[in-house]
């Protein structure tokens, strides 16, 4: 049997690994999806253990399994170590210094996978980019991004997110970015954040991170939160929604048109996007563009290029209803924007379906009842509330369903027609099941 016994303080045990991965250089964790020639990675879940799946990878093809508990078979295609997660770290963080790939990290309350997403299509105008696939963005999701980058990579985009204190930074130390953005900070993740005063303390291990080793920061000045973390005198920091870098509104019918003021040059984008709140997300891409020297005109082009897909700020027509599609995450900071600007929105008969806000913890009554009140205050008319956290806020002008599945069962295909629609809810509700309705 074929052990290999890793001592996570000892570089040449990893490197021992790193050959054996340049050999092999396809990584997953999921069973069901195993490449032929690829390494499996057994990880522990909340409701698995991937130790139990080694023997069904290598089967399927896997050319290693990496495991951290015995498993009842012999194979001289085991990997065992002492614990298969920090081992998976700890390899993407050597491929990252052995590639020596500049890496730009992205976190934020709100707008990350967009800004990420607008600023790979602004780079690779120039460069060779490799960007965050979805949201691999967690403490699994880093590392498998990192360990796809490869030689030909010029510029690694890595999305952070976090739900806890410590996990930017932690992430940090895996991926060692040269770069770093922070959207915004705002109200989400409140549950494990303990209020907006940990979300402000983690988003901002980020530009700690960055400011203690010397590297650049992007500073969005729109934002006081980002602002009250960025150092002000630091001198590799790059500045936007200032008087220098900024965008102005012109219309969004149903996308947005900005103005781009980028050191006294002008450029009109006519994006794919919906919502004013996108503004920050181009001009932060402008900015970071325009600091690794792509021209205006190739700045313009990309992101007017650029069509968001995965339920994010999609414009969705059905032929029966105008729908924008946000169903794919929300908190009470975006909920709050994309209510105000779909009231802005001239059409003749709206309707609003929102799904509940998770992971507020003892925020989140307080949260909703804001949202209620918002909706009053815009004089919003036709509301469909969905999920428990509206139960107990709700009144008869708005109608309320549990869940997702009940509202299904109670609208019949057809029944909603001629209407421009706002979809808006936390993953966790799924609301994106509406379309085949819509």
């Amino acid at each position: 049997m074929r052990f290999f016994y890793i001592n996570f303080a000892s570089m040449t045990n990893i490197g021992e690994l790193y050959k054996i991965f340049c050999e092999n250089p396809i990584i997953t964790t999921d069973s069901r999806n195993i490449s032929k020639g690829s390494i499996f990675f057994a990880i522990k879940g909340p409701h698995f253990d991937g130790n139990d799946f080694a023997s069904e990878a290598i089967k399927k093809g896997a050319a290693y399994a990496v495991i951290d508990k015995p498993v009842n078979f012999k194979s001289q295609q085991l990997i065992k170590v002492n614990d298969s997660l920090t081992v998976l770290q700890q390899l993407a963080g050597y491929h990252r210094k052995i590639l020596g790939a500049k890496i730009l990290a992205i976190t934020g309350s709100n707008g990350k996978t967009t800004t990420k997403e607008l600023c790979k299509w602004v780079l690779q105008k120039k460069y060779n980019v490799f960007a965050t696939a979805g949201n691999l963005n967690n403490h699994l999701g880093v590392p498998l991004s990192l360990l796809s980058l490869t030689k030909e990579t010029d510029i690694g985009i890595i999305e952070m997110g976090a739900n806890h204190p410590g996990e930017i930074a932690g992430l940090c130390n895996i991926a060692m970015p040269d770069y770093g953005l922070i959207t915004n900070i705002g109200k989400a993740h409140l549950e494990g954040f303990g209020g907006i005063e940990g979300v402000k303390a983690a988003k901002g291990e980020l530009f700690a991170h960055l400011i203690k080793n010397g590297k650049t920061i992007f500073v969005n000045n729109g934002n006081e939160y980002v602002r009250s973390v960025a150092q002000k005198n630091y001198e590799k920091r790059v500045d936007y929604n200032n008087d220098k870098l900024y965008g102005e509104f012109i219309t969004c019918e149903p996308f947005l048109k900005v103005k781009v003021v980028c050191y006294n040059e002008e450029i009109i984008i006519n994006t794919k996007l919906v919502g004013k709140y996108n503004i920050e997300n181009v001009v932060a891409a402008t900015a970071v563009g325009q600091f690794f020297h792509v021209p205006a005109p190739l700045i313009k082009e990309a992101i007017e290029d650029y069509v968001p897909d995965n339920f994010r700020s999609q414009f969705i027509d059905t032929g029966k209803n105008k729908v924008i599609m946000d169903a794919y995450n929300a908190n009470p900071s975006s909920m709050k924007t994309a209510i105000e600007n779909f009231m802005e929105i001239e059409a003749d008969s709206k309707l609003l379906i929102l799904g509940e806000m998770l992971e507020l913890g003892e925020a989140s009554e307080n949260e909703h009842k804001k949202i209620i009140n918002l909706l009053h205050d815009k004089k919003a008319g036709e509301v469909i509330l969905v999920g428990d956290a509206f139960s107990q806020l709700t009144d008869r002008r708005f109608r309320f369903f549990s869940s997702i599945d009940e509202l299904i069962k109670n609208i019949s295909p057809g029944e909603i027609k001629s209407k421009y629609i706002l979809i808006k809810g936390s993953r966790g509700n799924r609301l994106e099941r509406l379309l085949a309705l819509l």
